[in-house]
């Protein structure tokens, strides 16, 4: 294939495995808080004291300080986001409501220092093949942009169901896809043969849970997703580098190249979209709900919430309803 070697049957289904897992452990981290403590206090503990000692210290490809980074950089959103869901009095302290945004700030830009830094790196590089070149840089800007259009920073919500999911009305379709393409582009640039698993498979599985589960909790099956991704490579780092299920990258300089600058165009149309509507409905991207008034947003605060606890402008409502059938 033009992105990976080849890849078999058995392959795909162990693909779909992932991502159906994936989708099993966000969804009984959303079940009660109780299971969510268990599965990101408990086990983490567990792992890091009898684990991952073994299994990804030096020489392995998951031991390098960024693999240890993120994954309890991960168990912090996690358990940050959880703090939000349940502890009443902190859904409406605009400090905690800034807690989400920031640590996916936080998180993104990681990646692009790394995308950066992988620019000039060829060869194997701590137990990965790289293959630098200008679609770093690229990908890097498309992750800045990506960062740049993260808006309604404090609209975050907590759904009335009994899951009490965090829920950001602003994170709309376009966004998310922005961010899976940029997202999936880092990954195979920089840790191209986990890519198959951990780019692909990784995101479908939180924005399928977004999409058709539970919309506008886009951030928090991300988070959770990430988090047990992130366990389970650090405990079984041979599983996408050397078992019979990997499947490697094929370092093709056009894919790259392909792959990073449909990153790059993606997130600028939604820079564009974002930088229009900032404009013309004169909203602040950091207090305001840039996309109130389309479909995609209002459907979540209506799906979540009552109606007079989360009004709209009525001037810039009516001069955004246009646009609500595209968005």
């Amino acid at each position: 294939m033009f992105l990976f070697q080849n890849i078999t049957a058995i392959d795909w289904l162990m693909w779909i495995a992932v991502i159906a897992a994936l989708m099993l452990l966000n969804e009984a981290a959303r079940a009660n808080k109780w299971v969510g403590l268990a599965l990101f206090v408990a086990v983490p503990i567990i792992l890091t004291i009898f684990v991952w000692p073994k299994t990804a210290g030096a020489g392995s490809s998951t031991g390098t300080w960024f693999h240890w980074v993120k994954v309890y950089s991960a168990l912090a959103g996690c358990l940050g986001f959880m703090a939000l869901r349940f502890i009443p009095k902190l859904q409406n302290n605009k400090w905690m409501l800034m807690f989400p945004p920031i640590i996916l700030s936080v998180n993104i830009m990681e990646a692009v220092f790394r995308d950066f830094q992988v620019y000039g790196l060829h060869g194997m590089v701590d137990g990965v093949f790289m293959n630098g070149g200008v679609w770093n840089i690229m990908n890097g800007i498309a992750g800045i942009i990506n960062i740049i259009t993260i808006t309604g920073w404090m609209g975050i919500i907590i759904s009335r169901d009994k899951q009490k999911d965090m829920i950001w009305p602003d994170q709309i379709w376009p966004w998310i896809i922005a961010y899976d393409v940029w997202n999936f582009a880092y990954v195979y640039n920089c840790v191209g043969d986990h890519s198959f698993y951990a780019g692909a498979a990784l995101l479908l599985s939180c924005t399928i849970a977004a999409f058709f589960i539970k919309k506008g909790s886009w951030l928090q099956a991300r988070a959770q997703t990430l988090a047990f991704w992130m366990m389970f490579t650090m405990s079984f780092p041979a599983f996408v580098t050397d078992s019979q299920f990997a499947v490697q990258s094929s370092h093709n300089s056009t894919a790259l190249m392909t792959i990073s600058a449909l990153a790059l165009l993606i997130n600028m149309a939604v820079l564009g979209l974002h930088i229009y509507r900032v404009v013309k409905l004169r909203r602040n991207p950091l207090k305001d709900s840039i996309y109130a008034g389309t479909r995609a947003h209002d459907q979540v605060v209506a799906d979540n919430l009552d109606s007079d606890k989360f009004p709209n402008d009525s001037n810039t409502k009516d001069s955004s309803r246009k646009d609500s059938a595209l968005i």
